[in-house]
């Protein structure tokens, strides 16, 4: 079952990888910006996606502390999870407002994805998705990897967050004689 998971969730990750906007691939990737990616992600879904009346939701992007290089081991499964819960807000929220915070701290790397949407429906939370999609379990499983956790919130009519925290040691700069691997479902430091 691992391994058809893991099948699942590449092709649905290359398939991903296409798709991506060229700004995406050209400015945040190499510039380690997370906020450059997530404002990338949300220009290219308010241009294809809208409320019913055609327009996006109104949008707001609030970094705290000094932004910091993330760990290039890490940091396309940061901006993958954080693309998918920006692209989940947009195309099936129906939301007014959909709030993006970083928060970039000595203890932690935190990203919130808010909106005031429908809501998600606890039992698809608690199955960690709908029969068939992966957005949510493959959230969850990519936080899990990379030594972080994810934490959704919602309720009906009130709209869903989606945090994810990664320790400050993992997520942040690359450190010398530092191997990470990956393949155990979570990330181990050697130094």
């Amino acid at each position: 079952m691992r391994f058809q998971t893991a099948y699942l969730l590449l092709g649905r990750l290359i398939t991903e990888a296409g798709d991506a906007g060229p700004d995406l691939r050209s400015s945040a990737v190499i510039e380690c910006y997370l906020a450059k990616a997530v404002e990338a992600v949300r220009q290219e879904l308010a241009a294809h996606q809208g409320d019913t009346n055609g327009k996006p939701p109104l949008f707001s992007l609030e970094v705290e502390g000094a932004p910091q290089d993330l760990n290039p081991i890490l940091r396309d499964e940061i901006y993958r999870i954080a693309g998918e819960a920006l692209r989940n807000a947009f195309h099936h929220a129906r939301a007014r407002r959909v709030e993006v915070e970083i928060r970039y701290d000595t203890r932690q790397l935190r990203v919130r994805v808010r909106d005031d949407g429908i809501g998600i429906p606890a039992d698809v939370i608690r199955q960690e998705g709908r029969l068939g999609h992966f957005g949510l379990r493959g959230m969850r499983e990519g936080a899990k990897a990379i030594g972080g956790q994810l934490e959704v919130w919602s309720e009906h009519g009130a709209g869903t967050e989606v945090q994810l925290t990664i320790p400050a040691s993992v997520a942040y700069g690359s450190h010398p004689g530092r191997r990470f691997r990956l393949f155990t479902g979570k990330v181990e430091a050697n130094l």
